[in-house]
């Protein structure tokens, strides 16, 4: 009977023998009987793992303290070879997607199964090597691997250095970083001034470009981002979640900027708000496999079979199951059941140079959260910032008297936090030194319980993002604000963190207002909305909160856009503008997702 084929990682920032005295060494049997398994690397002294050799027991990974050690075995349905492994008990991806002209790939997986790999190998910044380690692999014998597919030339194109690349990446609050200075001066480096000032119109961001990028806000932040890539004239463009931090009129805006982009090259989007995703994307490829450990590419989709397939977790053509339970969306709005008021919250008024914003007073229930929508530059961090006593009010009463916990929307280290563990940066914030069985089980959940040992500056922006979550959903509290906790988060961590949010929040009895610009997630998340209005940067106004279907309704009215749900997730479509069902909904003034009949 052949063996089965696996794979060991070892995170060897994580792994520390002078700390663990080399346990999974010492525990393995394949070692205990004289054959060499488990070796000492002449390089950093660290343990390597001899994949032929394990038998997957397992005991390796149970006696390490440090969580540094991975062991999967591969679906027997995958008989090759990877496109690239970083080397001995590192990430392997197999297979690549199929670059196509005149048409948006949408990648949509877990963090950590291959994405970025993909862009690197695509746009000729990476060489892959079959996952052959011991010799350098000629570019002609992997364009041999793809003879007769549609990316055989496109390889040919890397190997003769005929790609240039636009890359768009995922963590934008790096920029002020990397950047100091004027917007304008940033763009006038890449791009001329007439195609310059096409794309600042196309986006609406006339009134950043003389703003110092380190003032920028993280949605315009992502917008600058988006149009320094616009401006690049290349073959391939590839843009790492361009909606994190947008609202949802910009998101749309960006989209068909990035849809324009197909007529002249290769374009690939990662993009977790499915909503978006389907919006902008022709196909999709879904990426599975083992976050950190392995990523296997799937054939190409249309974008609805692609992302309906995705939230099934059953590739039916390739017999694959890469997660257990589907993901279904509800497909009725929820009904308000909250019945004990926790407190009245203040109506607030601020003058904040230029810009004028007025809220009206509201109430708040034992274990409510309330989701807040509306566009940026509105006005939605400054009513979270007045309440939680940030900013003072010229009008208006924080909220008093009540333990309060804050996630805010920008995820920037201080640098004295940049060099702290996970776990150490964790016990700071939340001020405890030891967490509930609860607790623990957000932080495995989450993803967070296996980095407790990274520093935070070495943190991916979704990993980041979970524990900025985690630090403000373990503090003790009465009240909890987050703005935009969804940000850089995958499509399955979105809907974790909608559940636990929701059964947090109800077991507790802990009160919370949530801003996000994902509209699954706010659908999923919350029991009342509150909607801004107003004109971005100079006037914001908030009527008390609505009940969620009169709430959405009026937000997407307001933005002139219909949504559905799929009839067999339950998702959230944007409606194609004036095709049948927008037309249709809008004539009922039904704006917010029907149930489909």
């Amino acid at each position: 009977m052949p063996r089965k084929k696996r794979l060991v990682v070892i995170d060897r920032e994580l792994c520390n023998p002078k700390q663990t005295d080399y346990a999974c060494m010492k525990a393995c049997p394949v070692n205990r009987s004289g054959q060499d398994c488990i070796t000492i690397s002449e390089i950093d002294k660290k343990p390597v793992i001899n994949e032929e050799l394990c038998i997957g027991c397992g005991l390796c990974v149970k006696k390490c303290s440090k969580n540094a050690i991975q062991l999967v075995n591969l679906p027997e349905e995958l008989n090759e070879t990877p496109i690239h492994r970083y080397g001995k008990n590192m990430f392997s991806l197999y297979r690549l997607p199929v670059p196509k002209k005149n048409s948006v790939i949408a990648l949509l997986g877990q963090n950590g199964t291959g994405k970025s790999t993909v862009l690197n190998i695509l746009s000729g910044q990476l060489k892959p090597n079959a996952g052959v380690l011991d010799k350098e692999v000629e570019w002609d014998e992997i364009i041999e691997k793809f003879k007769g597919t549609e990316i055989q030339d496109y390889l040919r194109q890397i190997k003769e250095k005929k790609i240039k690349t636009g890359y768009k990446p995922q963590h934008v609050d790096m920029i002020p970083k990397i950047w100091k200075g004027k917007v304008i001066d940033l763009l006038r480096k890449i791009g001329e001034e007439e195609r310059i000032k096409e794309v600042v119109s196309s986006l609406g961001i006339e009134r950043v470009l003389d703003k110092e990028t380190e003032k920028l806000s993280g949605g315009e932040l992502q917008l600058v981002a988006v149009a320094a890539v616009l401006l690049k004239n290349c073959e391939f463009y590839f843009f790492d979640e361009p909606s994190s931090y947008l609202d949802v009129y910009q998101r749309l805006k960006v989209a068909k900027e990035i849809r324009k982009l197909m007529e002249k090259a290769v374009v690939m989007v990662v993009e977790h708000d499915l909503a978006v995703a389907d919006y902008l994307a022709d196909y999709t490829h879904i990426l599975y496999g083992k976050p950190g450990v392995f990523g296997i590419v799937s054939k190409t989709f249309g974008v609805r079979t692609g992302i309906n397939t995705y939230l099934e977790g059953y590739i039916k053509e390739e017999n694959v199951r890469f997660r257990e339970e589907a993901i279904v969306f509800q497909k009725m709005p929820k009904t308000f059941e909250k019945t004990k008021l926790f407190l009245a919250f203040s109506g607030f008024e601020k003058q904040l140079g230029n810009f004028y914003l007025k809220t009206e007073p509201g109430n708040l229930f034992h274990g409510e959260i309330i989701g807040i929508l509306g566009p940026n530059s509105i006005g939605k961090t400054t009513f979270i910032k007045m309440l939680v006593g940030e900013i003072k009010p010229d009008a208006g009463e924080p909220i008093e008297g009540l333990s309060l916990a804050y996630k805010p929307q920008r995820l920037v280290l201080k640098a004295e936090e940049e060099n702290l563990s996970v776990e150490e940066f964790l016990r700071e914030k939340t001020q405890k030194t030891d967490f509930s069985t609860q607790e623990k089980n957000i932080l495995r959940v989450l993803g967070v319980e296996k980095n407790k040992e990274r520093t935070m500056k070495t943190l991916s922006g979704g990993e980041l993002q979970g524990v900025f979550v985690c630090a403000t959903l373990l503090k003790e509290s009465e009240v909890m604000l987050f703005d935009e906790p969804s940000a850089f988060l995958d499509v399955e961590q979105r809907l974790k963190l909608a559940k636990i949010l929701r059964q947090y929040s109800e077991s507790k009895g802990v009160a919370c207002f949530v801003v996000d610009h994902d509209l699954q997630f706010i659908d999923s998340v919350s029991d009342r909305i509150m909607v801004f209005e107003g004109e971005k940067g100079k006037k914001g106004y908030a009527p008390p909160p609505y009940f969620l279907e009169e709430g959405m309704n009026v937000f997407l009215k307001r933005i002139g856009t219909t949504y559905r749900r799929d009839p067999a997730t339950g998702r959230a479509r944007a409606n194609k503008p004036g095709s049948q069902k927008d037309i249709e909904q809008k004539k009922t003034n039904t704006y917010y997702y029907t149930d489909n009949k």
